[in-house]
């Protein structure tokens, strides 16, 4: 496939994503990331998968040190599952940006109901190419199941390039099964259907960021029915 191919192809799942997230699929990922009743069981599921991921985060970084000496990027997200209770551990900074505009808003609707101090949160609407700036730690979590697997390595080096000590991403990892079901629409049945997924090749994602000076740190597998994310943390070198 040409140079010029794959660009539109890039442009147009792009595009598919960013309105899919500010239509529809904000109203079901909203409720799938929050208390509600209102999801079916495979939601459910998921729900509980990324919190174990959103946990294990958290974890790690409590483990840092002084998190009200750090900054934070929180590249994709959402509704603020990480970004949220991450303020409430008292961050120094955290910039917030996410490809919808709805899933930001979001986020700035519950840290001003959960009464966070907005002095040390920025939110921003933006895609992960166009994220800017210089942080501590970079996270990037359950984004790259939008990329395939050469763009996703090109967004660790530029991820690597925003931080200046750490860098933690989850993705899904390829595995045979997982390959079979590499559109999410085979996750999901009838009208649960989203925009298409990919599963990721782990030492494709290792090799990018060796390549930008950080070495493997800690790495988990988190499962939970429909949902399987490798969570990976790197160190600069």
């Amino acid at each position: 496939m040409s140079i010029e191919k794959l660009q539109e192809r890039k442009q147009a799942e792009k595009s598919e994503v960013e309105s899919y997230f500010n239509g529809m699929g904000f109203d079901r990922w909203n409720r799938i990331y929050s208390d509600s009743e209102d999801v079916n069981k495979v939601q459910r599921n998921i729900r509980i998968g990324h919190q174990k991921t959103v946990d294990d985060v958290l974890a790690w970084l409590k483990e840092s040190g002084d998190l009200s000496q750090m900054s934070f990027c929180d590249a994709g997200c959402g509704v603020g599952s990480l970004s949220l209770p991450l303020s409430a551990m008292g961050a120094g900074s955290i910039a917030a940006s996410d490809i919808s505009k709805s899933m930001v808003d979001e986020t700035k609707r519950r840290a001003e109901e959960l009464g966070l101090d907005l002095r040390r949160l920025s939110f921003s609407t933006s895609d992960l190419e166009s994220v800017q700036g210089s942080f501590h730690t970079v996270i990037c979590l359950d984004v790259f199941i939008h990329y395939p697997q050469q763009p996703a390595e090109e967004m660790v080096r530029h991820l690597c390039s925003l931080s200046e000590e750490r860098l933690i991403v989850s993705f899904a990892p390829y595995t045979p099964l997982l390959a079979l079901l590499k559109r999410i629409g085979q996750f999901f049945p009838g009208p649960s259907k989203t925009t298409r997924a990919y599963t990721l090749r782990e030492d494709g994602i290792v090799r990018a960021a060796r390549e930008c000076g950080f070495q493997l740190g800690r790495s988990k597998l988190n499962k939970a029915p429909f949902y399987f994310s490798q969570l990976i943390e790197f160190h600069r070198a």
